[in-house]
């Protein structure tokens, strides 16, 4: 029998269509676990019992929403060791550090998550006393479906990572859709919410999860009139959800793809070379190159120094065999992009095949090519390597490092190193602004793997690195205003105000904009 799904505050045994197996990358073979491939009934199953917990959490305590947070955060460390182990078998990602520290990164996102629902600033609380309006953002009134990635099997799973606590935090239900890659890790997550939802007397659908269904089914999931809005982590394939939530006007945030360029400059490289392709290659392999801000482009300026660099890189890309990849998906992918590169006229350095064997492995890989050709196959040379790959541009002069810019999509990220002192400065000025409006973080000495849980975060930028570069998914409060509407209140009676919005301030703490000034005051 397959394993159940999470309907309505029960595990239910519900129809399928057919069942699948996850697979464990480190032996190729197939997992005990068999899981159901649901209909579309039960798909709207869910979102009616997704609507009705909207409705039922608009009356429920701010106190019992942070309750469950809190609580859920408590039960994933209490049953940390048989969740690391489980991730760890679907995935092939280290127990430890890796799995260990993203376990502690998922509890402290849902802990900054319930903080924001208790200290309430993040309603943005405004109010306009000469003309009587005021306004909050409030939950949206429907559930939100939340898309997990493989890569993150706790931090970004839609039954347990950022978007997972931003959802709840805002006030609205969740239906996470679980990787399949790691189903029954999700499946672990699942159970510890339930038990959360039980202890802390949220709606009993508050939380539901079903594994996968047919990919029509996931488009009505992401238009159906009843859904607030979808949360998606994964490749560009989430553009067909995003061309059915924009056709029924349901908001849809995506990460899609991203090769988080790095400049390194002449100064750089004269004062740290070997520090600096250390870091690249640290980068790059972390993980098996499996991140999202993973450096896939570096640009350097012809030089002796820069040949150097290429040269030490390489030799530390070939240093290693590649990482085990996540799913047998991910050899084959990696051997596509690369010879998308090939095509458009770039040229290996190192790595560039599968590894032999059972175990989904790829060489870690270095290539080079041109600015001109970089340039004059942009979109190719930008093709993701979801791997331990990168690929080195190298410009003849500054005047075309720059121009270089102007080919680059939107990314996550984007990386200047450069001279402690004040050498490259006057390079640094002229890539810092074209460089700014193409990525949403910008870094200076520093790889950008690696992404701090902080309220200053963003892990978003222009597409397509993601669907709409206003919105993070990483950063609280910042990430909830995602799954926000916002309500405005136009002569409303004092007694009829929602708290937030009445002449007093009812924590005396949080932050309200109250005539064009911040502050935690009372009105008057």
């Amino acid at each position: 029998m397959s394993e159940p799904i999470l309907l309505n505050g029960r595990w239910e045994h519900a129809a399928e269509e057919k069942t699948f197996q996850s697979v464990n990358p480190t032996t190729g073979e197939p997992l005990p676990y068999e899981f159901p491939v649901s209909p579309l009934d039960i798909v709207e199953a869910m979102i009616q019992a997704g609507a009705q917990a909207a409705a039922e959490l608009r009356d429920t305590s701010l106190e019992a929403r942070a309750a469950f947070l809190k609580d859920f955060a408590d039960r994933l460390e209490a049953n940390r060791e048989a969740i690391v182990s489980a991730a760890y078998t679907e995935t092939a990602l280290s127990a430890s550090p890796r799995l260990q520290g993203e376990l502690d990164r998922t509890v402290n996102q849902l802990r900054q998550a319930a903080w924001a629902v208790e200290d309430r600033s993040w309603v943005t609380a405004t109010i306009d006393t000469a003309n009587n309006i005021r306004s909050m953002f409030g939950p949206l009134g429907g559930p939100v479906v939340v898309f997990g990635p493989n890569n993150f099997p706790l931090a970004f799973n839609g039954a347990s990572g950022g978007d997972f606590a931003a959802a709840i935090a805002s006030g609205n239900p969740v239906i996470a859709k679980a990787n399949p890659s790691h189903a029954h890790t999700t499946r672990l997550l699942a159970q510890a919410a339930l038990e959360s939802i039980q202890a802390t007397g949220v709606p009993r659908a508050t939380v539901q999860m079903l594994y996968r269904t047919a990919p029509e089914n996931g488009l009505r999931l992401v238009s159906h009139p009843a859904i607030g809005a979808t949360a998606f982590t994964g490749s560009k394939a989430g553009l067909n959800l995003k061309r059915a939530a924009d056709a029924a006007g349901k908001p849809i945030y995506l990460e899609l793809s991203s090769v988080n360029p790095v400049f390194i400059l002449a100064g750089a490289l004269d004062e740290r070379l070997e520090s600096i392709a250390d870091a690249l290659y640290a980068s790059c392999t972390l993980g098996a190159g499996q991140f999202c801000t993973n450096p896939g482009l570096v640009f350097l300026l012809a030089s002796d120094a820069s040949e150097r660099f290429i040269e030490q890189a390489g030799a530390r890309f070939d240093s290693t065999e590649g990482g085990i990849l996540l799913s047998e998906y991910g050899p084959e992918s990696m051997a596509e992009a690369v010879q998308t590169w090939e095509a458009a006229g770039a040229s290996r350095i190192t790595g560039g095949a599968r590894v032999p064997g059972e175990r989904f492995r790829f060489q870690n890989t270095l290539y080079r090519v041109s600015a001109q050709t970089f340039m004059a196959y942009p979109s190719e040379l930008q093709t993701e390597a979801f791997g331990a790959a990168s690929l080195v541009i190298v410009a003849d002069s500054e005047a075309e490092l720059v121009q270089a810019i102007g080919s680059l999509e939107g990314n996550l990220t984007g990386s200047i190193y450069s001279h402690t002192g004040s050498v490259d400065d006057a390079l640094y000025d002229a890539i810092e602004p074209a460089l700014r409006g193409k990525v949403g973080r910008l870094l200076n000495d520093k790889m950008p793997t690696g992404v701090t849980v902080s309220p200053a975060m963003n892990h978003g930028g222009p597409f397509p690195s993601t669907g709409h570069p206003g919105f993070t998914a990483v950063g609280i409060p910042a990430s909830l205003h995602r799954f926000a509407a916002l309500y405005s209140y136009d002569n409303v009676r004092p007694h009829r105000l929602p708290p937030e919005l009445q002449d007093r301030n009812p924590t005396g703490t949080m932050w309200r904009y109250i005539d064009r000034a911040w502050t935690q005051s009372d009105v008057g």
